[in-house]
């Protein structure tokens, strides 16, 4: 079986595979590939079983992520939650997931990594699990307040009734005041995470290549922003890909109430399915506000070839010591930092 390799973002039988599989997200379409390369200058290609001059039947995308700190991987997709190969056919996926595996020796990378939504591994195919997370799912086909009953009582139901009477206003749009507003706050949740926030760059390439697919909700009080989520619309699916918040003001319930009137306004534009996006298996306190709303939950499985040899619990405790540096950096060197290393470690 011959497997082609493209240029996705200038090809533009990729936009019509993205718009015609059911299984494409967000982090398949074209803004989202053109943000990786302007943003973080990755090479994005892909790969298909389709000769050229015909229109896509299938297609794996993926990033050559090269760095002088962190090596030659090939990534599937770079911080994308998930990337479903676009393959109906298992006898072409595999071709594909082979000929993928396979570039890593001729291209001397350390890994190629793919996170599909569905199983994907094999000791045949010598690829084995590199990571796995929690991906909480919500159906929003039944009536708002269907909906609304389906929310945990004490955790959502009340807070959201709590964030209306302390009358949160919510502004939403993908302005430069809005994302000012909301990297504020992601400065602040990131910094109690121990990490650096991603820089301004990458969300004012997300806002060129999505438009008004990308939105930006920021709750006030009294106006100041003490809330705020990013979503990511694709066809009849929306995706949560960033929140944030000032710990000073947890207690007024914003978070679920911006969940609540984006999953409304979703529905009102024929939204169908709200995707909460990964959570680490060990973050319970994510996971239960997630569980909180109502919707399934799945385990989501990345995998590598060659298999990983060191457990993802040995990598994260190696970089505890970074980790508790960046909790001491002043704001301005955390968001260099932030600058600086992102685009190593996609």
């Amino acid at each position: 079986m011959s497997i082609y390799e493209i240029e996705p973002l200038r090809d533009a039988r990729w936009d019509e595979l993205v718009l015609t599989h059911p299984m494409s997200s967000a982090f398949h379409t074209r803004a989202w590939l053109s943000a990786l390369s302007k943003a973080y200058g990755y090479d994005v290609r892909a790969l298909t079983t389709t000769p050229p001059a015909t229109p896509l039947s299938s297609g794996i995308v993926f990033c050559r992520v090269k760095s002088w700190l962190t090596g030659t991987r090939v990534v599937s997709l770079p911080f994308s939650d998930h990337c479903q190969p676009l393959a109906d056919n298992p006898l072409e996926l595999g071709e594909m997931v082979g000929y993928l595996c396979n570039s890593v020796k001729s291209s001397r990378a350390k890994y190629c990594e793919l996170r599909p939504l569905e199983t994907l591994g094999s000791p045949e195919m010598g690829i084995g699990e590199s990571a796995a997370f929690w991906l909480h799912m919500l159906d929003l086909r039944p009536s708002a307040e269907q909906l609304f009953q389906g929310f945990h009582k004490n955790h959502i139901q009340r807070k959201i009734k709590r964030a209306e009477r302390e009358e949160l206003v919510i502004r939403c749009g993908n302005s430069e005041v809005l994302l000012q507003a909301f990297h504020k706050l992601l400065l602040q949740t990131r910094r109690r995470h121990l990490l650096p926030p991603q820089p301004l760059s990458w969300y004012r390439a997300l806002i060129a290549g999505f438009g008004d697919a990308l939105q930006i909700r920021v709750a006030f009080k009294s106006e100041q922003p003490v809330a705020s989520i990013l979503t990511l619309r694709h066809k009849k699916k929306m995706v949560y890909k960033y929140g944030c918040s000032d710990s000073a003001h947890h207690n007024l319930g914003a978070m679920p109430l911006l969940f609540w009137r984006t999953m409304l306004e979703a529905k009102e534009s024929g939204v169908e399915e709200f995707d909460f996006g990964r959570t680490d298996l060990d973050n319970e306190g994510l996971t239960s506000f997630k569980d909180n709303f109502g919707g399934a939950r799945s385990r989501l499985t990345y995998w590598r070839y060659p298999v990983p040899s060191i457990a993802k619990e040995q990598t994260k405790s190696s970089f505890g010591f970074v980790r508790r540096a960046f909790s001491l950096l002043p704001d301005f060197c955390l968001t260099t930092a932030g600058k600086l290393l992102y685009k190593h470690i996609g």
